[in-house]
């Protein structure tokens, strides 16, 4: 037959369907788990999932939940530790079901196999309360104290609230059942390496007419005689209870007696259990809260080094739970970045050309997931959820590096189109070259620095420079291709223009062979030269160019114009025969007003022919040297009259058989 507690508080506050499946433990204490944390307003799915496939060693039937927790902002979880009764139950499991109600089915039993994990049904906050098998039940056996430190390690470990339920009569005794219990509580508390600061509520039952305050003292004098007496390591030889334990005393009428009262009462101590987190709460001061998301990993990894009869290190636990849940979360948020909407559609516009707003939208973007991350996170290890954190941040913007430096790639491309337009229309608006490059580039650098601005990522230390740098040197590499081909052209504008102005003239000189050919010649040469000079510098003075750059320019357009007329000169002297004959002809031929000459026969045939002999020599001594760089008059004209025309040739023939062929014109050494 069910007992009448079960029966009746079932029955008030059925509200979990009876074919919830639920986590069984194969533990032996019953606690309230640790409150836990977060902004959801439910278990997470593995979480449920923990409850639902975590098997222990001993498979024991299973039976009906007390409680299911789904955190919601915050949670509490609580736990009922047995105590002596009737052969069929420790009699916690009876109380757990009146202060926390749950459906029944059809197969359950009074007995507690095991650890049950359960919701409590309407209070708040979220509150998780766990159910473990009687310490003198007949459930598991005489002799099962492994699995008794093990179960109570584990409560100990994810609890904030612990309900040892005592028989009035127990008080005071020396051989009360619930003493082992208490030693091991105690003992195992040892093994935590830096224990949780948890609640021990004593629930006395069946209270007599000895009032709670005389009972209370003797029940605080045992629980502290029993803490005395277990050993503890050196580190904590001296530590007292209330470093570990803070000790809450109530009491229950019997249930047979006063049904009535016992209900009234069983609804007070209900009562305490809501807001249980909030300061002067009966768990108010709790430390080493885990977050609710982490519940399952949390309780899966303690129950394992549990089994494995390993000391819980609860620091490195909650490192281990925070490393493993923050990573779970931050891969979440990362993959969920890679497959939003507005950074897909991000992505594509910046593949064809600059984004406007791009740098502040991906931020948004970034921010509103590591934002997430924050929300999700925030009650987790503080070093491990900023490592995290860093880790997603990094990840993020190593993910969305690649849209950035595109991007970049485009402000920097249109930054040197841009800038080519700008300066050809300076150019083309006959504005100088070096204002015109100065003005726009700095114009565009500016630009792009304005672009660059825009394109950066708030949570990035991303630098431009780089691509900043490269665009400057386009920029400095266009306008130096520009002005040498600016430079080129002028200078090529000249050289035609000395061209046209010398090679006729000069060859006109020539072809007149005048007594002041060269004379004539180096003025003429020095005229235009000295004027292009002068339009040359004119024109490249917009280029600002060095003053050896100048000089070095000016030289050679000089030196271009001197060998237009060494070229003329020597392409005319290959004409000198054809022209020495033509000019001996027409002198010969022709009088002194150039007019055909009428031979009468008392003509000086010598003299006209000596006058003719002169003029063609004359042609020859013009072409015989280039006389650019001397002004001194030279020997040239007179060597070859006197050696050509004034020796008689009589002479000339004697000396040539005697001596040989001589050159007049040859140096005498």
């Amino acid at each position: 037959m069910l007992d009448p507690l079960v029966s009746l508080f079932s029955s008030l506050f059925i509200q979990i369907k009876p074919q919830t499946t639920l986590l069984r433990v194969s533990c032996s204490f019953s606690f309230s788990l640790g409150r836990h944390t977060e902004s959801q307003n439910h278990l997470s799915d593995q979480s449920i999932l923990f409850l639902s496939s975590l098997r222990p060693s001993l498979l024991i039937p299973w039976t009906p939940p007390l409680m299911l927790a789904a955190p919601p902002s915050s949670s509490t979880v609580t736990a009922a530790s047995t105590s002596p009764a009737s052969i069929t139950s420790s009699g916690t499991s009876s109380l757990q079901l009146a202060d926390f109600p749950m459906p029944l089915l059809q197969s359950w039993v009074l007995r507690v196999a095991g650890i049950w994990i359960a919701k409590c049904v309407g209070i708040e906050p979220c509150t998780i309360a766990m159910d473990l098998e009687g310490t003198d039940g007949r459930e598991r056996g005489e002799d099962d104290t492994a699995f008794e430190k093990q179960s109570a390690l584990f409560a100990l470990a994810i609890s904030d609230i612990v309900l040892i339920n005592m028989w009035c009569h127990d008080i005071g005794r020396e051989q009360a059942a619930n003493k082992p219990l208490l030693k091991t509580v105690f003992q195992v508390m040892m093994r935590l390496f830096s224990p949780r600061k948890t609640t021990l509520l004593f629930v006395i039952r069946d209270k007599t007419r000895t009032p709670l305050e005389n009972l209370e003292p003797i029940l605080r004098e045992d629980i502290q005689k029993i803490w005395d007496a277990v050993p503890k390591p050196q580190a904590h030889k001296h530590t007292p209870l209330s470093e570990f334990f803070n000790v809450e005393v109530t009491a229950l009428s019997s249930y047979e007696d006063k049904e009535e009262k016992f209900k009234e009462e069983v609804a007070q101590l209900r009562q305490r259990f809501f807001h249980s987190i909030a300061p002067g709460g009966l768990a108010g001061d709790r430390r080493g809260v885990v977050p609710a998301s982490a519940f399952s990993i949390s309780a899966q990894q303690i129950w394992k080094v549990i089994r494995e009869n390993k000391d819980l290190d609860l620091p490195a636990h909650k490192v281990m739970v925070a490393t493993v849940r923050c990573e779970e979360i931050a891969d979440e948020k990362l993959s969920c970045l890679r497959s939003d909407e507005g950074w897909l559609e991000l992505e594509e516009a910046v593949q064809s050309g600059p984004v406007r707003g791009f740098g502040e939208k991906l931020s948004s973007i970034i921010d509103a997931y590591l934002s997430q991350y924050d929300e999700e996170a925030i009650f987790f290890d503080e070093s491990v959820r900023n490592a995290k954190r860093k880790q997603l941040e990094s990840k993020a913007l190593d993910f969305v590096y690649p849209a950035y430096t595109t991007l970049l790639g485009h402000l920097r491309s249109k930054a040197v189109d841009d800038f080519k337009a700008k300066l050809e229309q300076s150019l083309n608006n006959g504005e100088g070259f070096a204002s015109s490059v100065r003005m726009w580039t700095e114009s565009i650098m500016l630009e792009f620095e304005k672009g660059s601005a825009d394109a950066a990522v708030r949570q990035a230390s991303w630098s431009a420079s780089k691509v900043r740098d490269k665009l400057h040197r386009d920029i400095e590499s266009h306008a130096s291709s520009v002005r040498d081909t600016k430079l080129s052209e002028i200078t090529t504008k000249f050289e035609k223009q000395l061209a046209k102005a010398l090679i006729e003239p000069v060859e006109s000189l020539f072809e007149a062979g005048g007594k002041d050919t060269w004379v004539s010649i180096r003025k003429l040469l020095k005229r235009e030269t000295e004027a292009a000079v002068s339009e040359l510098s004119a024109c490249i003075s917009g280029f600002e160019l060095d003053e050896e750059t100048v000089e070095r320019m000016q030289q050679s357009l000089r030196d271009y114009a001197k060998q237009i007329v060494e070229n003329k000169a020597k392409e005319e002297s290959g004409k000198i025969l054809i022209r020495m004959k033509d000019r001996f002809s027409t002198v010969f031929n022709h009088d002194a007003d150039s007019l055909p000459r009428v031979w009468t026969g008392k003509e000086d045939i010598r003299a006209i022919t000596r006058d003719a002999r002169s003029a063609s020599l004359k042609l020859l001594s013009d072409m015989a040297a280039i006389r650019l760089e001397d002004e001194k008059p030279d020997r040239i004209e007179n060597v070859l009259q006197s050696s050509l025309i004034d020796r008689p040739a009589g002479a000339i023939s004697s000396q040539n058989r005697i001596e040989g062929p001589t050159d007049p014109l040859a140096s005498r050494t």
